[in-house]
């Protein structure tokens, strides 16, 4: 195979889309830690000194919106006037309404209908297919540009509350890395661009001079410390603050909203993704949890040595508990005598995939050890704070092909 170059970007969590999803996650999480059973599609706007949250919600919790939606913007860092976004003034509309009837009585379906199996009692939230990924790119299992790409913002965000370096970046921030691939083997980077909100020009320096040093501090600070530095050569090129200037970021210089980076969430690219994004959606809502199930079930195939890369495709009817169908791919990675046929029919046996059975498995509608809204920046998947990250079920997987 010929060498050829792939690309991931992600963003900070100041960026404001994730700003947007941070907060239909925080809302998210403080309905379910009173009302286990809360439906919620929550969906937020947020643009200049506003934050707009609508949506539907049915629960028996009671949530000062305002409160929660304050206290995610200053945990972010938008903690200064001169943002012109700022937790303390900003003004704040909610406009959440109760759940469809109609939805709800495909969801909760024992309401209305009898189930001998009380799996069968939930239906799924809507149609839609969903898929999951991984590959032995990294010792995640994820592909290598998006985690890289996830690595370097996170590290900008961490310097900035670190306040020891760099004490001039703001919270808005954008990552890109261009991998060479030769087949399946990561040759080199061949590219990475960093966008960083930072403070006007300080006196006694020019515009040049401070870009400069600004690209000088990031591939220091930043890009030497995540990228393994036998992956850099002297072709590697960077792009630091392309457009010479990034003083007006976060909501002020992008209006944000709900579910606009769903492939910062996923796979980079380096996988398909389904017709619904994450953020803001309890777990009923099988754009959501079956997305975790599939990543569950695709890691813990190439963790138990079945195939060297895994795509698996899930999808739905809505109010129809079981799959309509499941699709297996290893991309030609399988091992020898092993069909994807047949390491479908095994899936179908060792994973339950009806809502229920998703959400009791990995607790989803009453998290352990971490929240949605941590799921809400850098990534939803290769990081092992998360449930279905688990390897599991990988000795049950060698075992069904002996």
């Amino acid at each position: 195979m010929a060498k050829y170059l792939f690309t991931s970007e992600s963003v900070s969590a100041g960026h404001p889309d994730k700003v947007a999803d941070q907060i239909s996650d925080a809302l998210l999480d403080a309905f379910l830690e009173q009302d286990r059973h809360s439906r919620v599609a929550c969906e937020t706007f947020v643009t200049t000194g506003q934050v707009i949250v609508g949506g539907e919600v049915t629960t028996k919790a009671y949530v000062e919106v305002p409160d929660v939606v304050r206290r995610v913007i200053e945990e972010i860092g938008y903690t200064r006037g001169e943002y012109m976004f700022e937790a303390k003034s900003c003004g704040i509309l909610s406009a959440i309404h109760a759940q469809s009837p109609d939805i709800n009585r495909g969801v909760d379906r024992h309401k209305y209908e009898k189930h001998k199996d009380r799996y069968d009692s939930i239906g799924a939230g809507d149609q839609g297919m969903m898929f999951g990924y991984a590959c032995k790119e990294t010792p995640e299992l994820m592909p290598a540009p998006i985690m890289f790409a996830h690595r370097l913002v996170k590290r900008l965000a961490d310097i900035r509350k670190e306040g020891k370096e760099m004490t001039y970046l703001r919270p808005d921030a954008k990552s890109q890395v261009t991998l060479e691939y030769d087949g399946n083997s990561i040759v080199r980077v061949d590219t990475i661009v960093i966008s960083t909100q930072h403070d006007p020009v300080p006196d006694g320096m020019t515009e040049n001079e401070w870009q400069a040093k600004i690209k000088e501090d990031v591939i220091a600070c930043a890009i030497n410390k995540v990228i393994p530095k036998e992956l850099i050569d002297k072709n590697t090129r960077f792009f630091v603050n392309p457009t010479g200037k990034f003083e007006i970021g976060g909501p002020h210089g992008d209006t944000g909203l709900t579910g606009r980076k769903i492939i910062v969430d996923t796979y980079g690219g380096a996988a398909p993704h389904g017709g619904g994004a994450f953020s803001g959606k309890d777990p009923t809502k099988v754009d959501r949890s079956a997305a975790y199930a599939a990543r569950h079930i695709a890691k813990n195939v190439v963790a138990a040595g079945l195939a060297e890369k895994c795509t698996i495709q899930v999808s739905y009817a809505i109010g129809i508990a079981r799959p309509v169908a499941i699709y297996v791919n290893t991309h030609g990675t399988g091992i020898s005598g092993i069909s994807d046929g047949e390491l479908q029919e095994k899936i179908e046996k060792l994973f339950d995939l009806r809502p229920l059975a998703i959400i009791e498995r990995f607790k989803l509608d009453k998290p352990k050890g971490w929240r949605y809204q941590d799921t809400a920046a850098y990534g939803h998947f290769g990081r092992d704070i998360f449930p279905w990250e688990k390897l599991d079920k990988v000795r049950d997987l060698q075992r069904a092909f002996k």
